[in-house]
């Protein structure tokens, strides 16, 4: 495969972080070797996700279709409702699709039908009066991954369009965040960060880990108003750039979540999937140059890069 090399920084052209969401922070080169061990990662998540964390969407092939109330994007293609066959049909395919695509091979073709499979799962399973929040930052990472192409373990060359992928799901990780705050205050006021939210949840689901909790009057408001500050201040998220800061950042971030299943009994799991998307997973990698000698260079098959290297430009 050709490559063309970065131009070198020169000493009087230092290199001057990006500002977060302006062209070049989107484009910023990612390692191709980061792009290959997250894919991995996603695509061979998703058996899990069918059998075990949704398991429950195949009982919706034994559901009368009257219950079926399609979300909007189920409504806007006109996708059919669910019966037993689709239902075991989308499953299986989708699965099929899933381990086929961990492998690498064709990610443009088994890629896209991964993530149209999954959108039509979730449809599936979020057509019965239950929408969780938790699905959007993996569902778009399974939309962007294709748009990259092929990408090895070794592969030390960057790619714009890598780049631009992995800063979709960022700012989709961000987002999710952001506007489950936004929502606690539209729906809930101010009034959710003083109220028994998080008592209720103790109460119900609580653990050995948090049930002591409720013996502190103070502790589990304060703690709602932290969650309230963290949350708002999502958007700081989208600063990190250097790999010890998204070492830091995730594992912050895991953390949390770890906490909340400690007490509640509630895991975001395709949420932290996509988180996984931050890490610098190439040094995981063997340290080896790229075809031709190139350790830091931009795929031709990039499609930004055709596009800045076409004729004319």
């Amino acid at each position: 495969m050709t490559t063309t090399a970065h131009t070198a920084a020169t000493p009087s052209a230092p290199d001057v972080p990006a500002l977060p969401l302006t062209s070049r922070w989107w484009t910023r080169p990612v390692p191709l070797a980061r792009i290959a061990v997250f894919r991995v990662i996603a695509y061979l998540f998703i058996p899990v996700d069918v059998f075990l964390t949704t398991a429950w969407v195949r009982a919706h092939a034994d559901v009368p279709t009257e219950w079926y109330q399609p979300l909007s994007i189920a409504r806007w293609l006109h996708l059919p409702a669910p019966t037993a066959t689709l239902v075991l049909l989308v499953q299986w395919a989708l699965v099929v699709a899933a381990l086929a695509a961990a492998t690498g091979r064709a990610p443009r073709l088994l890629g896209t039908a991964v993530f149209l499979l999954y959108a039509e799962w979730m449809v599936i399973a979020m057509s019965y009066g239950k929408v969780d929040h938790d699905r959007i930052a993996f569902l778009v990472a399974l939309a962007v991954l294709p748009t990259i192409g092929r990408a090895r373990f070794r592969d030390r060359r960057s790619s714009e369009a890598a780049g631009w992928a992995m800063a979709a799901v960022l700012v989709t990780v961000m987002l999710t965040y952001f506007l489950a705050a936004w929502a606690k205050i539209r729906f809930g006021g101010w009034d959710w960060a003083t109220g028994s939210t998080l008592t209720r949840a103790v109460l119900r689901r609580g653990t050995d880990l948090s049930t002591w909790t409720l013996d502190v009057a103070w502790l589990l408001p304060t703690v709602q108003w932290v969650m309230l500050a963290l949350e708002f201040a999502a958007p700081l998220i989208l600063l990190v750039r250097s790999d010890r800061a998204r070492i830091g950042l995730v594992l912050f971030l895991l953390g949390f979540h770890v906490m909340v299943y400690a007490g509640v009994t509630i895991i975001f799991l395709p949420h932290c999937i996509a988180i996984l998307s931050i890490l610098p997973w190439e040094r995981l990698t063997a340290a080896r140059p790229a075809p031709g000698g190139l350790p830091h260079a931009t795929s031709r098959d990039d499609p930004l890069t055709r596009a800045r290297t076409a004729p004319g430009r």
